[in-house]
């Protein structure tokens, strides 16, 4: 018998080495698969993730443009009426007003309108239309730069927000 045995001995160690062997082949050849699987979703998940970036950069850079074309645009408009109040002020340039002298009769002979003088606005109303000049032009200006960011940043195709 144990002529058998010994017969048997070698070809059932050699099956049963190649049986482990074959067992730890496939056990870390689903491993790999496994890791290959977990590799491929986390560079999915990495890419999703940094066009999202680059979509936010775009989106910022094109904020920023639109920031500083508008910011441009008022600091003109004020340095504008800003130059304009200082020519009315030295008298280079006049305000037109359409505006009647009040106590001025209409039988006034013309020779007594050489020295009536021309109507004009008080200081406080000159500073005030100034005032009120920029505030519409600031209002204006950051109107506009809304509607534009409104416009091309959230209503931008492609963009999920």
């Amino acid at each position: 018998m144990t002529a058998i045995i010994k017969a048997f001995w070698k070809p059932l160690t050699l099956i049963a080495l190649v049986a482990s062997l074959l067992w730890g082949v496939q056990h870390y050849h689903q491993k790999y698969q496994a890791e290959e699987r977990r590799a491929d979703a986390a560079q999915t998940l990495a890419d999703g993730r940094q066009e999202t970036i680059n979509d936010m950069t775009v989106l910022q850079q094109d904020v920023a443009a639109l920031d500083a074309k508008y910011t441009g645009e008022l600091e003109n408009a004020k340095a504008t009426i800003e130059q304009l109040q200082r020519d009315v002020g030295a008298g280079t340039k006049r305000l037109h007003l359409a505006a009647t002298c009040s106590g001025v009769s209409s039988t006034t002979s013309p020779t007594s309108v050489d020295d009536a003088s021309s109507p004009r606005l008080t200081d406080a109303a000159q500073r005030d239309y100034f005032t009120l000049r920029e505030r519409i032009e600031t209002s204006s200006k950051m109107i506009a730069g809304m509607q534009d960011y409104i416009r091309l940043q959230c209503f931008r195709p492609g963009i999920q927000r």
